[in-house]
């Protein structure tokens, strides 16, 4: 059972800004979820359903799951200082 990985041109831009051997690393936890959405190390955010994160280093990838349609859409990927700024 395999979800689909949906990233947002935003998100892939947050991406691209980051150095090269840590955008590598996110990419494959990021394609890791297709197969495993909640794989080991994962953290559900308090007070949201379906947000979880990941963390790679020192940035965070925050994404939701939709389980029922198998989505898994990527909100986020920033240093971690920066990625619980202004989220709802």
């Amino acid at each position: 059972m395999s979800y689909a990985v949906i990233i947002s041109k935003s998100v892939q831009k947050q991406i691209d800004i980051l150095p090269d051997d840590v955008s590598m690393r996110v990419l494959e936890k990021i394609q890791n979820l297709a197969d495993e959405p909640r794989p080991d190390g994962v953290v559900k955010l308090k007070n949201f359903d379906n947000e979880y994160r990941i963390r790679v280093g020192d940035y965070r990838i925050r994404y939701e799951i939709n389980d029922e349609s198998q989505l898994v859409r990527i909100l986020q990927c920033k240093h971690r200082r920066d990625v619980y700024k202004n989220h709802k």
